[in-house]
């Protein structure tokens, strides 16, 4: 378990120490951690031509793990936070096969960081609801083994069922009075059109500000003709995005998204699973990333990259302390050496203290 200690770097005058940068607690607002393979051993991972592919080799990886879900994720939970992340929503899957044992082992490995680090957990249907018979009746029953909101996975591009898929989820977050975070890799115009009958079930149900889609890459095609009329629809439903910056992975354009209004938070998404030999757990390396692929140049563009892996996550899961800017002697921060917030996300260092709720997460 971390330690920890009381105190402040602040000077009296709240004005901080010099060469450091304050700054506010990182969000992964999307992240796999039941899947990572971190702390083990080097892994062979297998080419897949497409997302169907990428999900059968998910399923044998993870039949083939020796470890516990506990012991792998505690292992890349423990770095995110070392890392500066103090809060995450975690895409756990659970399945008629799975069980509940994947929310088991990530809500134990949570448990044993608390109160440090927030972790909201999604009952993640990655191998199929409709396609899966008895996974949404697993689903039901993982949000009281640990899982906190319901999820959904292509309703068209993998289930085969836009309608039948979305009265499921949606019927099943009314049913609990939970939140949903829907997985929409399809692109192009039928992605498009899946994001808009999302926003309308969203208004339908009076769930404004509850339903997230993760990933979107639909949104990312600029010259798609009706984007900027899903962009709309998506700001007036109040749904929330997540991207992830991997590998070849479409990338939402943030001022796009800004000027129709759409808000916007940056997750990890896989982090050394059957996916991706990527990820370090960092949020400010994932923020870099981020810039890095959006083209940011200037300071302005390197801190909203910062606060789309801060502030933003924080106001996704609901966590008002992580959704404003932190102050010098704010009870919640990191303190990074440096000269300002945009030289962060370019250097992309370890925080050199983490505070949380006026306690000071000691060195590891």
């Amino acid at each position: 378990m971390p330690e920890a200690t009381t105190g402040t770097a602040a000077h009296h005058d709240g004005a901080p120490a010099p060469g450091r940068v304050v700054a506010g607690g990182l969000v992964d607002a999307h992240i796999h951690p039941d899947k990572s393979n971190w702390g083990g051993p080097w892994m062979s991972r297998t080419a897949a031509a497409g997302l169907s592919e990428f999900i059968a080799n998910d399923l044998a990886t993870q039949r083939g793990y020796t470890r516990s879900v506990e012991e792998r994720a505690y292992g890349l939970l423990s770095t995110a936070l070392a890392n500066g992340t103090l809060a995450m929503r975690a895409h756990v899957d659970v399945s008629s096969e799975l069980g509940l044992r994947n929310v088991e082992g990530v809500r134990t490995a949570a448990s044993r960081l608390a109160p440090w680090l927030t972790v909201q957990i999604v009952a993640f249907p990655q191998f199929g609801l409709l396609t899966n018979p008895g996974t949404l009746e697993v689903m039901a029953a993982s949000l009281d083994a640990g899982a906190d909101l319901v999820g959904g996975i292509d309703p068209l591009g993998l289930e085969g069922d836009v309608d039948a898929h979305l009265d499921a989820v949606f019927g099943l977050a009314e049913r609990s009075g939970r939140d949903l975070d829907i997985h929409l890799h399809d692109g192009g115009e039928p992605g498009l059109a899946q994001i808009r009958e999302i926003a309308a079930c969203t208004v339908a149900r009076g769930m404004q500000g509850r339903v997230t889609v993760s990933h979107a890459f639909a949104l990312a095609e600029q010259s798609a003709p009706s984007l900027r009329e899903t962009l709309d629809r998506v700001a007036e439903a109040g749904l929330w995005v997540t991207t992830c910056a991997l590998g070849d992975d479409p990338v939402l354009d943030p001022e796009l998204l800004e000027a129709h209004g759409v808000e916007l938070a940056l997750g990890s998404d896989g982090v050394r699973d059957s996916w991706t030999p990527f990820g370090t757990g960092s949020m400010v390396d994932r923020a870099h990333l981020f810039a890095y692929r959006t083209g940011a140049m200037t300071d302005a563009q390197l801190e909203r990259a910062y606060r789309i892996a801060s502030e933003q996550g924080g106001r996704l899961l609901g966590i008002p302390e992580l959704s404003a800017p932190a102050a010098a002697d704010a009870p919640t921060r990191l303190e990074f050496a440096g000269e300002s917030l945009a030289q962060l996300v370019v250097d992309r260092p370890a925080p050199e203290r983490v505070v949380r709720d006026g306690r000071t997460l000691a060195a590891r």
